[in-house]
């Protein structure tokens, strides 16, 4: 039958950032498809209370840019399960401001932290290195495996400054270079692991999501909106039919893609 492709029944899922507001509806879709969880963020007591939402989870708390902490993370996922059929890495960090008033000066390119750039860099880049190179090389090994890494249009395209511009035409807000280089970063990292890893029957491709619409200010919601095409920011589950597409055998010819789902933002 058709739905047999996109059956995770057998599959065991590893899913970073786990915790986050797409990272939940990652772990249902998943969850939903069949697939055993192993899921991981930061905290391990809000993991393991997350993992009881579902028939067969395990929640580990792991700091993905430690490589005995994600060494710890495989470990568990093998002894609960056996092995890792699929790891998607959502895992990231976007920039915060601890003073709203100071965030317009200090996220501007000319004054932007040196430790929030490297901040971005160790989680966004290297963690999800760690992480590939850990689980994934354990995946080439026994001959089979998905790596989904979790990207961003802002990988893609240059950030629209006029989108964080209120409607007095003041800027509260600039984003820095820090998220596009570090999401453009992830891009590059899957095809080379597409083609590094393709003749051990290990597929990775790029997740590329757009904004998804969280309690942001009204202004920015209008302004996502009309520089969208389906003229709305997404909603955190219109991501669960992509991961469970690239997780299942209904993607087993694809490796090396850019899956874009973002409302036809980067059509324009």
């Amino acid at each position: 039958m058709a739905n047999d492709l996109f059956s995770l029944e057998s599959k065991v899922a590893v899913v970073t950032g786990a915790l986050g507001l797409i990272g939940r509806e990652h772990c249902r879709a998943l969850a939903d498809a069949g697939a055993a969880l192993v899921i991981t963020d930061l905290s391990d007591e809000g993991c393991a209370q997350f993992a009881r939402e579902f028939p067969r989870a395990i929640g580990v708390g792991a700091d993905i840019t430690k490589r005995g902490s994600v060494e710890t993370l495989h470990a568990r996922a093998v002894a609960a399960f056996g092995q890792v059929d699929v790891l998607v890495n959502n895992a990231a960090i976007n920039d915060k401001f601890e003073s709203p008033a100071a965030a317009a000066e200090l996220s501007k390119f000319e004054n932007y932290p040196i430790e929030l750039w490297q901040q971005s860099l160790d989680v966004n880049v290297t963690g999800m290195f760690l992480c590939c190179q850990v689980i994934g090389t354990a995946m080439a090994k026994r001959g089979r495996g998905s790596i989904i890494n979790v990207a961003s249009t802002y990988g893609l395209v240059a950030p629209d400054q006029a989108m964080y511009r209120k409607l007095d035409g003041t800027q509260s807000f600039y984003k820095s270079a820090a998220y596009p280089v570090t999401k453009g970063a992830v891009v590059a990292l899957t095809k080379f692991l597409a083609s590094y890893w393709g003749s051990q029957n290990v597929r990775a491709n790029t997740l590329c999501p757009g904004g998804v619409e969280n309690g942001q200010d009204e202004y920015f919601v209008a302004n996502y909106a009309k520089r969208t095409p389906l003229a709305r920011m997404a909603k955190s589950s219109d991501y669960r039919g992509a991961v469970v597409f690239l997780a299942s055998e209904a993607s087993s010819y694809m490796t090396g893609a850019n899956l874009v789902v973002d409302g036809g933002w980067t059509a324009w």
